[in-house]
């Protein structure tokens, strides 16, 4: 195993993610952190079930996972490193959306998917962090994007 591949296996669990992160249910969109590497990236795991309230509404008969949440998902995985990496200099601070480019939907997502986020920091100046975010169900890409976030004093 290497040493990157040794880093990379983390199992951070959903109470440590809502201690890194101030989202709540209904928002709260990554169920725990597989992959972690410091300041390069990380793979976030949802599983996406049919009791979210969004399935009331998005195509009731035909639920799917609206793509804004995948979206939001992969910015929450981006948070979580971001907090995971600075440590206690992130403790009390907001991780906030600055831009989203290249965003694609290739594949719906539905209840029953586990949801792999795997974002990786592409660039960093400052309090400034940029992303690109890939949403896999197996080995099939649902959704991508590059975007980009500020770390500020709560």
């Amino acid at each position: 195993m290497s040493e990157q591949s040794a880093s990379a296996a983390v199992n951070i669990d959903i109470t440590r993610i809502m201690e890194m992160i101030p989202h709540r249910y209904p928002i709260l969109l990554v169920d725990r952190i597989l992959e972690f590497v410091p300041n390069e990236r990380a793979v976030g795991l949802k599983n996406v079930t049919f009791n979210e309230p969004h399935f009331q509404g998005h195509f009731p008969r035909f639920p799917v996972m609206p793509g804004v949440l995948i979206v939001e998902a992969m910015a929450q995985t981006a948070a979580i490193m971001v907090v995971q990496t600075l440590g206690k200099e992130a403790e009390g601070k907001l991780v906030y959306f600055m831009t989203i480019d290249q965003a694609r939907f290739r594949k719906p997502v539905v209840p029953g998917d586990s949801l792999h986020i795997h974002v990786q920091k592409t660039k960093q100046r400052g309090p400034v962090w940029k992303f690109k975010g890939e949403a896999m169900v197996g080995d099939t890409l649902c959704a991508e994007a590059e975007f980009s976030a500020m770390i500020m004093d709560n």
